[in-house]
């Protein structure tokens, strides 16, 4: 790792999912990790399996995300990492029924997946800028945001969902811009199909379906293939103000 072996990272969302394959990750790497969540429950399991600590963290309040800075450099000091991976994923068409989206479910939408790691990504920074420099570049931190091949690809029903991953996508090279002459890099990752919690409820039959639709490999992506390309990121100085599509060649159908 470019930072040192005890290097501060948080992961929002890394109570489940791609968050938590992230927080392995990063604690095999030699990270002392943070889960950001609201999930107490499967979060603090989480920081406990990688020898982390939890915070009941809100991504969407600007002050609920403030309180677990403040603590992340009360109790383990700066951090160096910041990986957003907290996000919700309504399906709601834009008229479905003769009734409009439900705007309340779209501004939570965006609330939670784009203003979310903009609070994270931003307090972050902010605290990566006044730390000492580390290597031969300069570099203070490494900001990652998830954003998603719907974003590119969005299916029906994804108005919101594909609004919001879309706004990732368009802050990722301005953000990194922002941040250059303080040696902080962002880039964000477009995943495609994955297995996650949300993806287990689905019945196998429907999820053999849609890693059919993947080119190659034929399967749905697994939450170790994202977290490896998170390290390879922050190990990479070269990758900066970049969306790195994660999906198998996948192009989106629109159902």
């Amino acid at each position: 790792m470019i930072f040192e072996n005890s290097a501060v990272a948080v992961v929002s969302g890394g109570a489940s999912g791609l968050g938590a394959a992230t927080a392995r990750k990063l604690s095999d790497m030699g990270a002392r990790v943070v889960v950001f969540d609201l999930n107490t429950q499967a979060g603090e399991a989480v920081a406990q399996e990688v020898g982390g600590l939890f915070q009941h963290v809100d991504v969407a309040d600007p002050v609920s995300v403030a309180a677990g800075f403040a603590a992340v450099v009360a109790e383990l000091g700066t951090p160096r990492i910041m990986i957003n991976c907290a996000g919700i994923a309504p399906a709601i068409k834009t008229v479905s029924r003769g009734a409009a989206h439900d705007p309340a479910i779209f501004a939570k939408t965006i609330q939670v997946n784009l203003i979310g790691s903009f609070n994270c990504a931003s307090q972050a920074a902010c605290l990566m800028a006044a730390a000492d420099p580390c290597g031969p570049d300069g570099a203070r931190g490494v900001i990652i945001n998830t954003a998603s091949v719907a974003a590119y690809d969005g299916q029906i029903g994804q108005v919101a969902y594909s609004a919001s991953k879309g706004g990732i996508v368009g802050m990722t090279l301005p953000m990194a811009r922002d941040l250059a002459d303080k040696g902080i890099r962002v880039c964000a990752i477009a995943p495609g199909i994955f297995a996650t919690p949300m993806m287990d409820g689905m019945p196998q039959e429907v999820q053999d379906a849609l890693g059919a639709q993947v080119p190659f490999p034929r399967r749905l992506g697994q939450g170790a293939e994202y977290a490896n390309l998170v390290g390879h990121i922050i190990d990479n100085q070269m990758l900066n103000g970049e969306v790195i599509r994660l999906d198998g060649a996948i192009r989106m159908a629109p159902r």
